[in-house]
């Protein structure tokens, strides 16, 4: 499985961005697409993360109202939707592949694939 992030940027406080992760290779409808984000000096962690049949989502609570998860099947892609950006927002954004859902908390331990990731800086 290849996973290509893009989409990332530079924006002011309060814009938003759109993320997009393309895939390739092996992939099934058990999968599930997450996204994550690691901000210097600080560990990785979940962002969002949507179940590749039936569309299942899950969002952090850092994120939960301002963040979605979506995806295009067709494309085989994945979308990450960002607004009302703040400036702890403000890391690299990764794009993961886990082979099947998994019902417990979320970390970048518990994935399989990921991609490069694609810097978004929010700063006015």
């Amino acid at each position: 499985v290849q996973l290509q992030a893009s989409g990332g940027g530079l924006v002011q406080p309060g814009d938003s961005l759109r993320l997009s992760c393309a895939v390739s290779g092996r992939t099934s409808s058990s999968n599930a697409m997450a996204w994550f984000r690691q901000a210097p000096g600080k560990e990785r962690e979940f962002v969002a993360a949507i179940k590749w049949s039936g569309g299942s989502t899950l969002h952090a609570d850092s994120v939960k109202g301002r963040f979605t998860v979506s995806k295009d099947t067709a494309k085989n892609t994945v979308f990450l939707r960002m607004n009302s950006l703040k400036p702890e927002d403000t890391a690299v954004y990764y794009c993961a592949v886990r082979t099947r859902w998994y019902a417990g908390t979320w970390s970048a331990e518990i994935m399989d694939y990921w991609g490069e990731g694609t810097q978004v800086t929010v700063s006015s």
